[in-house]
């Protein structure tokens, strides 16, 4: 953290802005930080509760000089947005910092119901988490507490980056396979698919956190969820309507989703959203060997074309 501070306080005077997390408004909770003078660096704070995607910001500073804390997966949302030109890359210094996996709230929150927002301090310590609350003090396993994306993860390291901070971490290779959670889901049938998320998106209040939350959900000015002309959706409280809006997100998102969860972490009534991402990523991944955010280079495949295609047999349909 010296070593990160110091580094940041000598960039700072050159920047317009440097986003970073501090502490939010408890013990349990990190804030985005928004820094213009180096004296203010020394709020900056680096640990599991940084779980922010600070990359979402990067789009509405375009035309400033900005400096951006990464994650492995915020960095691909950084490569992604270069992709599409939504961001310079001579304007943007990315600090790096390799990740062992971030906590799940929801997760710890479920498990400390009745202390939850009575948290008076936090231990983090390597693979162990103590709360202290007004009433107890709780010990758990920091495993249990990873979000799925952390469970999977391929990229802990920054994949682009100007400086680095920090000690390499090795990819995660869980024994169940990188998409062990669609296995069940893609067990049932057409109609209890359909079932299951009927039950699921009821719950759906249409507030778009899960659309504002996104770094590659850009064009909200113009979102098929607000827009009259043309209509694509009504107004209407009914899980069709939800659907649709959750279908068109995510089929917009296809083979530019970086998985980086901030989608399923903000909405507020535990609907994993996250899991329509995570279907088409699996599946571009096994048709097209692609995934988002690995090489600024790459042409996304949804934005080529080619009279064959090496995993799909067409042709003998």
């Amino acid at each position: 953290m010296d070593e990160l501070k110091q580094a940041l306080k000598e960039e700072v005077p050159e920047l317009d802005c440097l986003m970073a997390w501090g502490q939010g408004f408890d013990p349990l909770h990190a804030t985005p930080l928004f820094i213009r003078d180096a004296g203010e660096v020394d709020q900056v704070i680096w640990n599991p509760l940084c779980v922010q995607n600070l990359a979402t910001y990067l789009p509405g500073l375009k035309g400033k000089r900005v400096g951006v804390l990464v994650k492995g997966c915020d960095s691909r949302s950084v490569v992604e947005l270069l992709q599409e030109k939504l961001i310079n890359r001579d304007e943007v210094t990315v600090f790096g910092l390799p990740c062992s996996g971030v906590l799940d709230l929801k997760k710890l929150a479920a498990r400390m119901p009745e202390d939850f927002g009575m948290v008076r301090e936090v231990d983090l310590q390597e693979d162990k988490l103590v709360i202290t609350t007004a009433k107890q003090t709780h010990t758990f396993d920091k495993q249990e507490l990873l979000p799925t994306k952390c469970l999977t993860c391929q990229y802990p390291n920054p994949v682009i980056a100007d400086r680095v901070f920090g000690e390499t971490k090795s990819p995660v290779e869980p024994a169940e396979g990188r998409y062990f959670d669609l296995e069940a889901l893609e067990e049932r049938s057409l109609p209890e698919r359909l079932e299951y998320w009927k039950r699921e998106l009821d719950r759906c209040i249409r507030c778009y956190a899960c659309r504002n939350a996104c770094p590659l959900c850009v064009c909200r000015d113009h979102c098929i969820a607000e827009t009259r002309e043309p209509s694509w959706l009504r107004q209407e409280d009914t899980v069709r309507e939800k659907l649709m809006f959750q279908m068109i997100h995510a089929m917009h998102l296809a083979g530019r989703c970086t998985e980086c969860g901030e989608c399923e972490r903000v909405c507020p009534m535990d609907i994993p959203v996250l899991t329509f991402k995570r279907k088409l990523n699996k599946d571009l991944l096994e048709l097209f060997r692609y995934e988002a955010g690995v090489d600024e280079t790459a042409v996304p495949p949804l934005m080529t074309f080619q009279v064959d295609e090496e995993n799909i047999n067409e042709r003998g349909w």
